[in-house]
């Protein structure tokens, strides 16, 4: 359907954001001022949400997410070659291995069937609520230095036109996993909106 290719393009062009960063890595040969677990805490989320599609046989959530989760990797890795502390990164990595692998095991042996799609697209929903809502402390920020230039307006666009078709998605299908984790992604769209109008760029000041 025309919503579920909208659904694709404005969630792939929110991971294309991450664009500038690997860009930034590669001509600096540096990961200075860019921040790792972002990359982490999507792919996990890319992960899951891509188990919940193939259970639910649901292409456009599988497509999404096997690209999303493909783009994640390459960032990490970039990150993990250029980064000094490769020790900590690859431990932060291979944490994150360590809990797909036992997530994978915990749903595929110790829940049963019918309520194994219930469970995961719960799971999913929790972990990308907390997504939506950890970068309220860069609110706050802006709001103490009267500054947006830690925030991101293409990310911003990106991000409300994804969570608003992915909550039109899963109304369409009646799917409370899908539609109730984006609507914080609309809440929080709409709070950096404001925050854009309301600390105009020439009102920036330094940190």
């Amino acid at each position: 359907s025309v919503l579920a290719g909208v659904c694709l393009a404005a969630t792939l062009a929110m991971f294309a954001t991450g664009l500038s960063d690997l860009r930034q890595m590669l001509a600096t040969k540096s990961v200075e001022n860019i921040q790792f677990l972002p990359f982490l805490t999507t792919d996990a989320n890319n992960v899951g949400w891509l188990g919940y599609g193939c259970l639910k046989g649901d292409g456009t959530l599988i497509t999404v997410n096997a690209i999303g989760a493909a783009l994640q990797t390459l960032y990490i890795l970039v990150y993990l070659y250029y980064s000094p502390a490769k020790r900590s990164v690859l431990l932060q990595i291979l944490l994150l291995l360590a809990v797909v692998v036992t997530g994978c095991g915990y749903f595929a042996l110790l829940v049963d069937t019918g309520t194994r799609l219930a469970r995961l697209g719960l799971f999913c929903s929790v972990f990308t609520i907390t997504m939506y809502l950890s970068p309220l402390a860069d609110l706050a920020k802006v709001v103490r230095s009267k500054s947006t230039r830690c925030l991101s307006f293409p990310l911003t666009v990106t991000t409300f036109v994804a969570s608003s078709s992915w909550t039109l998605y899963g109304l369409q299908l009646h799917d409370p996993y899908i539609t109730v984790p984006n609507v914080p992604g609309i809440v929080t769209s709409l709070v950096r909106f404001w925050l854009f109008q309301w600390y105009r760029p020439g009102q920036d000041k330094s940190y």
